[in-house]
């Protein structure tokens, strides 16, 4: 590695830890207080959306130790810095509502992978720019699929 420190790229590598983690929790919260139709397989593709989002997560933040910053690690930090809110779990939320607020995750974090690619760019950080599209990639593929599902 060049002696370049990446200031913004170690800055958005580590707000995507914060958001990704607080993502899962909110994902594992649809996954636990899912009811209504569709659950028999909705309730285990949460379980793949979190896999993923984990892969991420640990890629993300074993590129940002790589290029010497220090990840997020306590659930202080993620709700401290994360812009994601979680809200407190009810079993009453229909199976749509639940669905349209894993879109809008989804789409935030795309969003927020389109600000690593930029960063990454500017700062010419080849490798988390292709984390970054991985992520960006995977993101738009389960928002599209979540879409279908309510059919947006």
């Amino acid at each position: 590695m060049t002696e370049h420190t990446y200031p913004q790229t170690k800055q958005v590598l580590n707000q995507a830890v914060a958001d990704i983690y607080k993502a899962i929790s909110i994902i594992r919260q649809a996954h636990w207080y899912m009811r209504g139709q569709g659950f028999l397989y909705l309730h285990k593709q949460m379980d793949k959306l979190i896999d993923g989002l984990d892969g991420h997560l640990d890629e993300l933040s074993e590129r940002l130790i790589m290029l010497g910053g220090a990840p997020y690690s306590t659930l202080k930090e993620y709700d401290q810095v994360s812009q994601l809110v979680e809200v407190e779990g009810s079993f009453e939320v229909p199976m749509a509502e639940r669905l349209n607020r894993l879109v809008d995750l989804y789409e935030y974090l795309a969003t927020l992978y389109r600000q690593g690619l930029a960063v990454t760019d500017e700062e010419n950080e080849a490798v988390a720019n292709g984390l970054f599209a991985d992520a960006l990639a995977d993101a738009e593929k389960v928002s599209w699929m979540l879409k279908a599902e309510l059919s947006r």
